[in-house]
């Protein structure tokens, strides 16, 4: 077994010691290809993949709104008390975030896997929750002064 495939096993054995289905499942995934002889995938992945993550993670976070559980009128009322205008900010920032580690992930690689490794520790050892390469990579890049 190569040393790709090794990394691979090991993030996933990373995400199964965390109980964070995520990682274990996309490492699991991305051996296969490997293992299958689907390499021709990987391009695609890597330029198709986060926008259609992303996507996903839209639906998902959308679906309250689009079946009804979250009224317009609802909506509305967030205006008007604080907490929910602090929500809407940190809301606005965190998409800032994430598209600041869009750009950098997508420009220096070589952070993901240490960004990947945080969040699997940060939830292995803080019973944090793995939301946060994306974020991260934004906060990274505040940090190291890179868009």
């Amino acid at each position: 077994m190569d040393i790709t495939s090794l990394l691979l096993l090991g993030l996933a054995a990373l995400g199964i010691l965390s109980s964070n289905t995520p990682i274990t499942i996309a490492m699991v995934v991305l051996l296969l290809i490997r293992v299958l002889g689907l390499q021709h995938a990987f391009p695609w992945l890597e330029k198709y993949g986060l926008t259609v993550g992303i996507i996903i993670l839209t639906i998902g976070v959308m679906t309250p709104l689009a079946s009804g559980k979250i009224s317009l009128q609802t909506i509305g009322q967030s205006f008007l008390h604080w907490k929910s205008l602090a929500a809407i900010g940190v809301g606005i920032l965190v998409a800032y975030l994430g598209g600041r580690g869009a750009v950098l992930m997508g420009s220096q690689p070589t952070i993901v896997a240490g960004l990947l490794i945080g969040t699997v520790l940060g939830v292995a050892l803080f019973k944090g929750v793995p939301v946060g390469p994306l974020i991260a990579a934004g906060i990274l890049s505040l940090l190291i002064g890179r868009m």
